[in-house]
């Protein structure tokens, strides 16, 4: 035996609305714990250099979506939660030999640090020298919500001691975070 239940709303005990219907099939979570929220994703707007064996932070200055504007894309280039929580973060960076052109990127390392300690590295080792390459890191994140902050920073080892650049490209290069439901 099958059943069907209509209703345009869910409360809970006190009249607070979990969740709505528009009755053409669109549900509205109204539930703060129900929302993978405070999100955000930022790219970069044009080619970063990076010295070459420098540790940079990556300036993501476009903001694709921030729910909760807990992103800074103009002076800190770093993700504050404002809500205590564990986060899914990631980024993807692109290295790119910024001066000349040629092959001479042979490490990247992509760096997520929390509170300006190095939370995850990830490096890029190549045995042939490299025009461009990516490199990604990701990982869950407990954040207190009100001091703790995200930040990726970006170092190069070129052959030649160039300058490098984190690539601008909307594909390829980004950062981003969500809060995760439940945990």
């Amino acid at each position: 035996m099958a059943g069907i239940l209509k209703v345009d709303k869910y409360q809970d005990f006190n009249g607070n609305d979990i969740m709505t219907s528009d009755g053409a099939g669109n549900i509205t979570i109204n539930a703060a714990a129900l929302k993978n929220t405070p999100a955000f994703e930022a790219r970069l707007s044009a080619n970063q250099s990076i010295t070459n064996l420098t540790a940079t932070k990556v300036q993501f200055d476009t903001e694709v979506f921030d729910t909760d504007s807990a992103y800074d894309n103009a002076t800190n280039y770093r993700f504050t939660p404002q809500v205590a929580g564990k986060y899914f973060v990631y980024s993807t960076v692109v290295g790119r030999d910024a001066l000349t052109g040629t092959f001479n990127i042979s490490q990247f390392n992509l760096d997520l640090r929390k509170n300006g300690s190095t939370l995850r590295l990830i490096g890029s080792y190549y045995n042939a020298l490299s025009l461009m390459f990516p490199s990604f890191v990701s990982g869950s994140v407990d954040m207190n919500g009100t001091t703790d902050y995200l930040e990726i920073f970006a170092t190069f080892r070129s052959s030649n001691s160039a300058a490098t650049a984190a690539y601008a490209d909307s594909q390829t290069t980004y950062f981003g975070a969500y809060k995760l439901i439940g945990a």
